[in-house]
Formats: C-alpha cells, sequence, structure tokens
C-alpha cells in the first residue's frame, strides 16, 4: 500500500498552525487548492472523531470522510468512507509539532496511505497514484504554509 508524505515548518505555534488546518468554508478555500467545496454531514459543525465530512476536490472527485482521530493541537486522522471508484482505502494524517531549529514555529507532517482497485490494475494504479497524489499534496502543503502568513486566515482562527 503506497505511503506518500509532505512537511513545512510554518512561522507560528502549534496551537495556530493547527487551527489553520482546520478552517473551513471560504477561509479553507484561501489557502487549500485541493477543496472546491466542503462540508460537515449529520448535522456536525465543527471537526471531531467521528465527524463526517463530504468534500469535492477541485477536478470534481467526491468524497465522504471520517475523523477517526481528532487531537489539538497535535494530530488529525481521517479515512475516507465513501469515494471514488478506483480507490479500495484512502486514510491520512495530519502531525503537528514543535519545529526543533525554530522556536515559535511549527513542523507539519501530513502523511496519506491508499490502495486502489480493481486488484488486477492495482500495481499500476498505485504507482501512477502515488505520483499524482505525491504532487497534490506538495501544492496542498504550501497552500496550508501559504496560509499559515494571510492575514485574513490569521484573523479567523484568532
Amino acid at each position: 500500500m503506497p505511503v506518500i508524505e509532505s512537511r513545512c515548518v510554518v512561522p507560528l505555534p502549534v496551537e495556530e498552525a493547527f487551527a489553520v488546518s482546520q478552517t473551513t468554508g471560504e477561509t479553507r478555500k484561501r489557502w487549500d487548492p485541493f477543496i472546491r467545496r466542503q462540508y460537515f454531514v449529520d448535522g456536525a459543525t465543527a471537526p471531531g472523531k467521528g465527524v463526517r465530512t463530504y468534500t469535492v476536490q477541485r477536478f470534481g472527485f467526491r468524497m465522504e470522510s471520517e475523523y477517526v482521530s481528532y487531537n489539538p493541537p497535535s494530530n488529525v486522522g481521517m479515512k475516507m468512507t465513501k469515494g471514488s471508484w478506483f480507490f479500495e482505502r484512502l486514510a491520512g494524517g495530519w502531525k503537528f509539532t514543535p519545529a526543533a531549529d525554530d522556536p515559535g514555529s511549527t513542523l507539519a507532517v501530513w502523511r496519506y496511505n491508499f490502495a486502489c482497485r480493481p486488484k488486477w490494475l492495482a500495481p499500476l494504479a498505485e504507482r501512477i497514484g502515488a505520483v499524482i497524489l505525491q504532487r497534490d499534496m506538495d501544492r496542498r502543503i504550501q497552500g496550508f504554509a501559504r496560509g499559515c502568513s494571510d492575514p485574513l486566515v490569521l484573523a479567523a482562527v484568532r
């Protein structure tokens, strides 16, 4: 099962970096190039373990996911519960720790794993998928880093 990872250091304390990562609506769209639309389902109004979200990705792919962990300000984990036909499984986690070399800054590490279907196509699809998802995740974490310096995003989390 392929695993992809992206990381960056942002000039915010862990609590604020985590808060930026959990923004929603127009604030989230300011920094997250992955999301075209995203909302909570089942009447939820905030993230938390067991909360589900519905996401439409920028190319139109749709996915429902569930928070499997939510531990502010250190980490959050999710798994896809419904999604595109070619993913058998998709899960990820975002971890936030104080940056060792830069006091007051945060190291963000985002890691995803996935499996493709059908089984006979998975070896090729997973190699291609790892390249595409890595590029998408790198672009997304770069957007997160920009969001951590965006005055409007920061105003929303402060």
